[in-house]
Parts: C-alpha cells; structure tokens; sequence
C-alpha cells in the first residue's frame, strides 16, 4: 500500500485500493486528517460520503452536508470533511434515522453495515495497551485512539484493571463511552479479522500459538462454514462470546 504520510495532498493513484474512488477520473482525493484511525485504515468523511453512501454526487454537494452538520460519528457531529473514519465507528446521518457501522470485509477492507438505533448506541473497541498514569490508575489505550481510565484504590495492587487485559474488546455506550462489557482475547471467543488477507472473515477462536511478539503470534480460527485459517493476533478483533454482539455482513456467521 503507497505511502500517505508527509504532504498535504494525496493523488488518486496512490490512495488506499479499497477507497471507492476511481483512479483515473482525476488526479487528486481528500486525504485523510491525522486522527483516531491510521490514515491508510481510514476513510475520509467526504469520501465515505459521496463515494460509499453516494448521499452527493460531488465534492462540493458532500462537503456542504457534512459542514451543516448532518452527519455523525460515534455519537458526535464532525463537520471536518477530512476527518478519518475507520473500523467499527458508527455513522449516523442526522435527521433521516440511518445509522451505520464500519465493519472489516473481504476484498474491500470496510465497508458500511447499516444497523438500527439501538445498536448504534454502542460500539465495540479494542484495547491496544495500557498505560500507568499519574495516581497510579491505569490507561486504556484503545484502537481507535480514545482512551478510558480505570481507577484503583491501590496502585500497588490494582485488582480494579486485572481484567482489562491487552487485545481484549470492550462494549462501550456512545458518546459517554460506559463499559458495558468485556471481550476477553481468548480460545472459544468469536472474532473477526480487521486486515491482512483474511479481512472481514469470522471466526471462533480454536487456538493461540504464542511468538516473540504480536507479529509472531499466531491465532487458529474457523469460520461457519468450517474452515481453519490462521492470523497474526495483531488482526484479531474479539466480538462476542456465544454470538457476536454487532451486526455483521450477511453471511458472515450463523
């Protein structure tokens, strides 16, 4: 995948394959503005919103609907056209009760699901690391660049985090962000691959074969139809225990 970071422009021809934008019609795209989501797993909000939900036709009709502030992200109104929307964020177009989330999905990397407005109050996400802060209660540091704090009565033994652990999923409520729920990373847990070639495949977890590192760590999963495929646990996102607790792509589990 091209390089985006460094300017200010990004040329079609280099823009990320799964941006529904066609190379050749011009020479320029809107890139994505440093945020919540690397800008090479993201998608500008002009983007998604002339190109994927073809809610304008063109760049100006686009830019117009998202700066009277029509559209939403997790809950928020962001009227910056350039601001980078990625994996499981919830889109809401304000005033046409319509509301969508970005799910991982083969070949085209995301695309949008929509879903209803209950389920739009909530948004799975993932803990990438935690962090000591001052006090000694503890940071989570989340995928998509929000971070929660756990405080604990003792910072010598903080019995208040020990189950927040590392590439676990939270369940969290929109835009106050409550932790409903906990997602361990673990074997029998059903996941969904967020990149790399078996994006947007789901699966329960069969096995975790430990490596030097995140890279090296291999995760054994099987899909509904049966099938065992393996993925590094970098790309592994954990979405439900029994049953997935978010909409998914037709035919993506039973």
């Amino acid at each position: 995948m091209a390089r985006m970071g460094g300017k200010r422009h990004l040329k079609r021809l280099a823009a990320p394959a799964f941006w529904p934008v066609p190379k050749k019609e011009a020479v320029w795209v809107v890139k994505p503005r440093a945020g919540p989501h690397p800008q090479f797993e993201s998608i500008p909000l002009l983007v998604l919103v002339r190109d994927v939900l073809k809610l304008a036709e063109t760049s100006r009709e686009a830019r117009k609907i998202i700066s009277e502030g029509k559209i939403k992200v997790d809950g928020r109104v962001r009227k910056d056209y350039k601001f980078p929307v990625g994996k499981m964020d919830v889109i809401e177009l304000v005033g046409a009760d319509k509301y969508y989330r970005m799910v991982p999905y083969p070949t085209k990397y995301l695309i949008p699901i929509e879903i209803d407005a209950e389920e739009a109050k909530l948004k799975p996400v993932r803990i990438e690391n935690k962090t000591t802060v001052k006090g000694g209660h503890i940071q989570l540091n989340l995928h998509d660049g929000r971070n929660i704090l756990i405080k604990v009565s003792d910072p010598r033994n903080p019995v208040e985090a020990q189950d927040y652990k590392t590439l676990s999923t939270l369940l969290i409520t929109l835009p106050d962000q409550q932790i409903q729920k906990i997602i361990p990373m673990k074997e029998g847990v059903i996941a969904i691959v967020s990149s790399g070639r078996n994006v947007g495949r789901v699966g329960r977890i069969e096995g975790i074969e430990a490596g030097m590192g995140r890279k090296e760590t291999l995760v054994k999963m099987r899909d509904v139809h049966g099938e065992v495929f393996y993925t590094v646990i970098d790309y592994v996102f954990p979405i439900g225990e029994e049953e997935p607790i978010i909409k998914l792509p037709e035919g993506a589990w039973k």
